[in-house]
């Protein structure tokens, strides 16, 4: 477990955008049982979750469409919410950070992070942006 005030900031990043934290299995099933689209960001400490994955799950909001719910697990912080969002995403093995796009609890667009080192934030948002045009 990360120390809170290290991972606090980090956890506002995207609170302050819309997003909701999950913190337990239950609210995780909630989450994801909701009707319509939900975009779900698996945070992180790392550097690509700081440079690239946050800053770019936000500017992706800037489009015309969006996710109508917005949540996400912390990885390191919230183990079994983690672990349960993580479930969801199968096939896909666990990362951190990822992010992931429901749609009526059904997995219809991932990122893994392999898809998220090295890019930039746009790229992410980009990406992003496409999944959404297409599924919300």
């Amino acid at each position: 477990m990360y120390p809170e005030e290290l991972v606090r900031p980090m956890a506002l990043e995207l609170e302050n955008a819309g997003f909701t934290s999950l913190h337990t299995t239950e609210e995780v099933d909630a989450a994801i049982a909701k009707e319509g689209t939900t975009l779900v960001m698996v945070n992180s400490v790392c550097g690509c979750a700081a440079g690239s994955a946050r800053p770019g799950a936000i500017a992706s909001l800037g489009n015309d469409k969006f996710p109508q719910h917005l949540t996400t697990v912390f990885a390191g912080v919230d183990g079994e919410a983690t672990n349960k969002a993580r479930e969801y995403m199968i096939p896909f093995p666990p990362s951190s950070p990822a992010i992931a796009l429901f749609k009526d609890g059904a997995l219809v667009h991932m990122l893994e992070r392999h898809h998220i080192e090295g890019r930039s934030a746009q790229m992410i948002a980009a990406n992003l942006v496409g999944a959404f045009d297409e599924f919300c």
